[in-house]
């Protein structure tokens, strides 16, 4: 059974994670449990996440989950618009609320990391020597 979307195509918060996740070597874009997922051979970034509160799901329609470094996951975690997502937070992941005053240098800096720590090493030369 096919999950229903949770996202809408025209967001332009959508536009921008896509042109940055995108613009990566090899990355790709697939819906992944109704949500868009960038990925080369592992999924590096992801468009939108839920969390469980109280028995109750809340949505971040308009955030970015990505991998940090087991050493930077903590620091990242304590910046005021992240929160830690159902399911993938176990591993990993943290999510990002994006907002009009999001600091876009910081959250394309925190892709490249998320694709460095999943991407093969061919992908990581190209980008480095791009």
């Amino acid at each position: 059974m096919a999950h229903e979307l949770m996202f809408d195509e025209r967001d332009p918060m959508l536009a921008r994670v896509r042109a940055l996740a995108l613009q990566l070597p090899g990355a790709q874009e697939k819906i992944s449990h109704g949500r868009p997922a960038f990925f080369t051979q592992k999924v590096f970034a992801y468009f939108s996440a839920a969390v469980r509160s109280e028995g109750e799901w809340v949505q971040h329609p308009q955030s970015i989950l990505v991998r940090a470094d087991r050493g930077e996951e903590a620091a990242l975690r304590e910046m005021p618009d992240a929160f830690v997502p159902a399911y993938l937070g176990m591993s990993g992941w943290t999510g990002i609320d994006l907002r009009d005053d999001t600091d876009w240098t910081l959250i394309t800096e925190l892709v490249e990391e998320s694709f460095r720590l999943t991407a093969p090493a061919m992908l990581l030369t190209e980008l480095d020597t791009a």
